[in-house]
């Protein structure tokens, strides 16, 4: 009986996901052609074509989709138990690799990775990039976790396990100075914003509230970056719409303060990670702090729309 040749498989899975044969060729290394008759040999085995020809591109079949399910699978177990190698199979301090999304508030990581700084068993590895780079890092089992503010979903080739970790309540944040202390929109009509950009969570469901005011803020700055959005904010003397995280120390020393809790309006934190066999314990403790009373969010008494 004919057995699957791993060797086949492993170098469809890099030309399925690299989507260039050359590349792949010169990377592991191999000739082309001895390449391209290797993955020809997987198409007998299985009798069915697992690429199709657009041009000078290669795609994967709908049929090579199914059998690269199962190639991912295969070979994400296999980097994951190399991961585990190199950490020394018996060693006492444990490394978390955590991707963190470029925009996101660095006081929001700093306060979520504090008990793990303190663990003497715990490493702690930290990239920041795009969402794009955390996911393709996930998948390589570069990284352990990746921490956004945005929710990820899976699909039959790649499944996202979407973990909702935080959600802070939002607030109209500005200086001290010339405090507004009316109920909303009375008073604000004069002000400059400093916002989040359009395509953000929190930028439309500050829309929203808006709208239900018949309002248009004037916009004075706008990023997508909250430590970006932190800086304007205290340097332009506008108000901004920003979870109460992002100006913790600000908000503390007295030269921010908030004016408004906006009702129903949060900004949600979000922990990635992949479908693996083992998961490392210093992550389930990273994903169980979301548990504790410490670090939980929990929701304010009231909506605060009037008066001080």
């Amino acid at each position: 009986m004919a057995r699957l040749n791993y060797h086949h498989l492993y170098y469809f899975w890099r030309v399925a996901n690299e989507g260039n044969l050359t590349q792949v060729a010169r990377s592991i290394p191999v000739s082309q052609s001895a390449l391209s008759a290797q993955i020809k040999q997987l198409e007998d085995y299985f009798g069915i074509p697992l690429f199709r020809r657009d041009g000078r591109k290669l795609e994967v079949s709908d049929a090579g989709l199914r059998v690269l399910a199962y190639a991912n699978d295969i070979f994400a177990r296999g980097e994951e138990l190399e991961h585990f190698r190199q950490a020394g199979l018996t060693s006492t301090v444990e490394t978390l690799r955590i991707g963190v999304l470029t925009t996101l508030s660095r006081n929001f990581i700093d306060g979520l990775i504090a008990p793990m700084l303190a663990n003497p068993k715990v490493k702690i590895s930290i990239q920041a990039d795009t969402l794009t780079g955390l996911l393709n890092g996930l998948s390589k089992h570069q990284l352990d976790v990746a921490l956004t503010n945005s929710d990820v979903k899976g699909s039959d080739e790649q499944i996202w396990h979407s973990q909702l970790i935080d959600s802070r309540p939002v607030s109209i944040i500005g200086p001290a100075e010339n405090r507004i202390t009316t109920q909303f929109p009375q008073g604000y009509t004069e002000r400059e914003w400093v916002l989040p950009n359009r395509d953000h969570e929190v930028r439309r469901a500050f829309e929203g509230f808006c709208a239900q005011w018949g309002f248009e803020p004037k916009i004075k700055a706008e990023s997508n970056d909250m430590a970006m959005l932190r800086l304007l904010t205290v340097k332009s003397g506008a108000l901004a719409v920003l979870p109460k995280v992002v100006v913790r120390d600000e908000l503390s020393s007295g030269k921010l303060v908030e004016y408004l809790e906006l009702p129903n309006v949060h900004g949600d934190f979000y922990a990635i990670t992949i479908r693996r066999k083992n998961m490392p314990q210093a992550l389930q403790d990273l994903l169980q702090q979301s548990q504790t009373a410490s670090f939980a969010y929990r929701p304010a008494e009231s909506s605060n729309l009037g008066s001080d």
